[in-house]
């Protein structure tokens, strides 16, 4: 069994110095912590595995193929392995538990 505490994934996640920190991986799943800053740019590209976005903090909007929303806390957002999908006009620093399945490639 694997127990993680958020604060002490947030400080791992500073001490990187990235916006994503994996924090768990198995072949049938992977996890991270994703943390986009107040106006900041969402570089990623769609990925080859699907994935689940658990909005722990902030506010922005997601596109995800041609359909943007609102995201605050609480929300979750699926996306489809292949489909673009980026979060834009970031408000409030962006702070989501990713879930990636299986594992990121």
């Amino acid at each position: 069994m694997d127990v993680f505490e958020l604060a002490e994934l947030e400080a791992a996640h500073a001490a990187a110095g990235r916006l994503y920190h994996e924090f768990l991986r198995h072949p049938s799943l992977s996890m991270g912590l994703y943390v986009l800053p107040a106006g900041g740019e969402d570089p990623q590209s769609p990925h080859t595995e699907d994935e689940v976005y658990y909005v722990l903090s902030g506010r922005a909007q997601i596109r995800v193929g041609e359909e943007d929303r609102p995201v605050q806390s609480g929300n979750i957002v699926f996306v489809e392995k292949h489909i673009p999908h980026r979060f834009h006009s970031i408000q409030a620093e962006l702070r989501l538990l990713v879930f990636f399945a299986p594992a990121e490639t």
